[in-house]
């Protein structure tokens, strides 16, 4: 009994010690003492947990590069009015403008801080 219980207590340690390795802090990631601004070209959205992501591609003098830019978490989309029926929703060929916190590996990755949707509303996104 007792080497039973001390099974199930060494897993459930195991398995929430990965699931607290696997989320990391945004600063691990993104350099948050840094701003970037693009503008470009929906090419997929994808608003699931534990954070959504945008892919939009970029026209740089004729060079079109996809930037991967995180999002908050679904919950927090849904707030902002986000994901189906949403008034800002965002879908495949929109044009829009993003602030974002780098990656910092300098990799074309990004995480939201603004978006400007194509009716000019700007919305704000709080990292969590």
């Amino acid at each position: 009994m007792i080497k039973r219980t001390l099974a199930v207590v060494l897993s459930a340690g195991l398995l929430t010690s990965g699931v607290s390795l696997a989320h990391h802090s945004l600063s691990g990631v993104y350099d948050i003492r840094k701003a970037g601004e693009l503008t470009g070209v929906i090419k997929k959205v994808a608003f699931t947990n534990p954070h959504g992501t945008m892919h939009v591609e970029v026209d740089t003098d004729g060079t079109k590069t996809e930037w991967i830019l995180t999002t908050g978490s679904a919950n927090v989309l849904q707030s902002l009015g986000f994901g189906r029926g949403g008034p800002n929703t965002v879908v495949e060929g929109d044009t829009v403008t993003i602030g974002y916190f780098p990656a910092r590996n300098g990799k074309p990755l990004g995480f939201i801080r603004t978006i400007t949707l194509p009716n000019a509303t700007t919305i704000e996104f709080n990292p969590d």
